[in-house]
């Protein structure tokens, strides 16, 4: 080994560095940058001369003592400098962000900080070396920054250096290695697939990237590497996995973002049986091993038509229930209430407990449903006094004895408090009545993000009405297998056909989802033949993948979850973006890089491009 040589080692999920310096001098400048790291110093340290290297956090002078506190990745530690050192002066003269390596020894703090896992020591200082100054940052580098979203993204490198989003990578990077270690366990083998390949235009909208060698043909960003993976298992590679990159060119939400990443998985010789209890191990793997806690049982499941009529959502939040009750009938007994009698749908929720709600609370729930977003046309409640009697906004309009029927219909007590929608379109409703169950659950304190709910959401529709293009659309994807007890209904009522497909739902939030593919072609032919495609159209977007079924495709299906949302949930955080190191904003930007921006000319004739964007 020669001198001024490093090497980490990771023991017992905690980083050390070990240094061999030049053992001919102690020269601050000759030796390696640091013996320690900032967050592994403790009592039995003390007494040892070490060498830190980081940034400084903050500051602060007492009396005849400058304190610095010192950062890296892996914590802070408080290094003390006296006044008669003749290092006191350089100290002063330290600002925020200074990169800095300071030797001295370890003692113990005489005012303990049981805050940090450092507390109990200190470094008293000895040798002091700037690395590197630092301009005045442009916000707190701070747990509770005082910078915003925006500021905070267009300067990422440092918000990087906030402790919550550090933690935020590195149980990112702890949830990929327990991927790899649970499906390398079962045999799977990571393989990568192109991110350059032919465009679909079914589905989300591509990223196309044009090609240089072939003016006028463009690349597509892959939105899944769904066919790919098909391909593969027509190669015999029965279990495969990757942690792939995405793209899609939609509107942002708080969990999408147009470059994502998946745990991609396929596997072949299987039935859906087979892949729910794969990957519900896989979950429980994560829960366990990166949480802590052991989930018990098997995830409930629940098929698609149960999941819009008890929650008005293919993706239930299951902490807390809540669910729909259906009123129609009940209001049908006593007509006399034009909006009910008009309507096609009534569905009510029973909040538990909350009859003391006062009618501004009541009113901010009206217009909360009134929302355009999700644009009900009002709200009716009905509270149950403790004598067990309804008051309800539309007494004048139903007897007591009805009323009472309300109250049994959905199970209340008293002290409980009825919330009902009405509307033409049924799923609409439930949708709207979906939001107002959400913003209850949230109100009440029912959706506390350390309680994780699980389950399963299977039979999903076939095919969807799409009245932009007038025809039917796959649910997910042309390749989804149908149930083979509804194959017979593709030829005479397809829009009655349940697809083998099924999503796993997380407190909300859909964080995984797949099918049993299509692997036979004539079947795979009558998929096309529904979606509207012409046999020339499939050929030329699909040919490659029809092409390798007639060489024996076997029998396959598969899963992906999405990894930004995995983490996100397990970290209690509201968006994806701050488990991703460079996130784009709400406008699919990335503020830091000025990212999309023109080309140059040179470029866009490179490329046969003309740009011809309308003036604002």
């Amino acid at each position: 080994m020669q001198p001024n040589s490093c090497i980490l080692a990771r023991e017992a999920c905690r980083v050390q560095v070990f240094c061999v310096t030049d053992t001919t001098t102690n020269n601050l400048n000759t030796t390696m940058y640091r013996t320690k790291t900032c967050g592994e110093l403790r009592l039995a340290n003390a007494g040892e001369t070490v060498t830190l290297a980081g940034w400084v956090q903050r500051t602060r002078k007492m009396g005849g003592m400058t304190f610095v506190d010192m950062r890296d990745r892996y914590g802070i530690t408080q290094v003390v400098v006296e006044e008669g050192s003749p290092l006191f002066e350089q100290a002063n003269k330290l600002g925020r962000e200074w990169v800095v390596q300071i030797t001295g020894t370890v003692g113990e703090r005489s005012s303990k900080n049981k805050n940090l896992p450092t507390g109990d020591i200190e470094i008293v200082a000895t040798e002091l070396r700037v690395l590197n100054e630092s301009v005045t940052p442009p916000f707190t580098i701070e747990d509770q920054s005082d910078g915003g979203d925006d500021l905070r993204m267009r300067y990422r490198y440092l918000d990087l250096r906030r402790t919550p989003v550090r933690r935020n990578l590195e149980l990112r990077h702890k949830m990929t290695m327990e991927v790899r270690r649970y499906l390398d366990s079962l045999g799977f083998l990571e393989i990568e697939t192109p991110m350059l390949i032919g465009s679909t235009p079914e589905g989300a909208r591509d990223f196309v990237v044009p090609s240089r060698m072939n003016p006028g043909q463009f690349y597509a960003l892959p939105q899944s590497p769904q066919t790919l993976k098909q391909l593969l298992m027509v190669s015999g590679m029965d279990r495969y996995f990757q942690i792939v990159k995405c793209f899609r060119d939609e509107d942002l939400r708080a969990d999408r973002q147009p470059e994502f990443t998946q745990i991609d998985c396929e596997m072949s010789f299987v039935t859906q049986e087979d892949i729910l209890q794969t990957f519900e191990g896989m979950a429980k793997h994560l829960f366990r091993e990166l949480r802590g806690i052991e989930l018990e049982g098997a995830f409930p499941r629940m098929t698609w038509a149960d999941a819009m009529k008890y929650y008005g959502s293919d993706k239930p939040d299951t902490r807390f229930g809540m669910k729909f009750v259906e009123l129609k009938d009940v209001f049908a007994q006593a007509p006399g209430f034009p909006v009910f009698d008009e309507a096609r749908y009534i569905g009510g929720i029973c909040a538990k407990g909350q009859a003391t709600y006062t009618r501004k609370q009541i009113d901010q729930l009206t217009d909360f449903v009134k929302r355009p977003q999700i644009g009900a046309k009002g709200l009716v409640y009905a509270r149950v006094n403790e004598d067990g009697t309804v008051k309800s906004s539309v007494d004048k309009f139903y007897s007591p004895d009805l009323l009472a029927s309300l109250k049994e219909a959905m199970q209340a007590e008293p002290g409980d408090l009825i919330l009902i929608l009405c509307g033409d379109d049924a799923m609409k409703t439930r949708k709207q009545l979906c939001e107002l169950r959400l913003e209850m659950g949230a109100r009440m304190g029912l959706r506390d993000k350390n309680k994780f709910s699980l389950l399963w959401v299977i039979d999903f529709p076939m095919f969807e009405w799409s009245e932009e293009e007038g025809r039917l659309m796959a649910t997910h994807h042309p390749f989804t297998h149908p149930k083979d007890e509804d194959i017979p209904l593709l030829d005479t009522d397809p829009a009655a056909v349940r697809a083998d497909a099924y999503d796993m739902v997380c407190n909300g939030v859909e964080v995984g989802g797949g099918s049993i593919r299509i692997h036979d072609p004539e079947l795979q032919d009558k998929m096309f033949r529904i979606l509207g495609f012409t046999e020339e159209r499939a050929q030329e977007q699909f040919g490659f993948l029809m092409n390798a079924f007639k060489y024996g495709a076997p029998p396959h299906g598969g899963l992906a979850y999405g990894l930004d949302r995995w983490v996100s949930l397990l970290a209690g955080l509201d968006s994806i973006r701050d488990c991703i190191a460079f996130p784009k904003n709400n406008s699919g930007r990335d503020v830091m890089l000025d990212a999309p921006a023109a080309l140059e000319q040179k470029q866009l004739d490179e490329l046969y491009l003309k740009t011809d964007v309308p003036q604002a």
